[in-house]
């Protein structure tokens, strides 16, 4: 393939980050003490992050 030619990718591994952190950030937010909550938010909004990345990266 030549260089910038590659197949449509699928942004399904983007969405699944993104939903699984969300999953998780609530599981937290219900059953968690509020120490571990917040580690648990900082990775979620990172994860959230990376989601996006890789859901978007194709647009440009």
């Amino acid at each position: 393939m030549a260089r910038g030619d590659h197949p449509q990718r699928t942004p399904f591994y983007g969405v699944v980050l993104i939903v699984t952190a969300m999953a998780v950030a609530m599981i937290a937010y219900r059953t968690a003490p509020v120490w571990l909550q917040v580690p648990v938010y900082v990775l979620a909004f990172l994860t959230t992050l990376v989601g996006f990345v890789m859901t978007f990266r194709d647009l440009s």
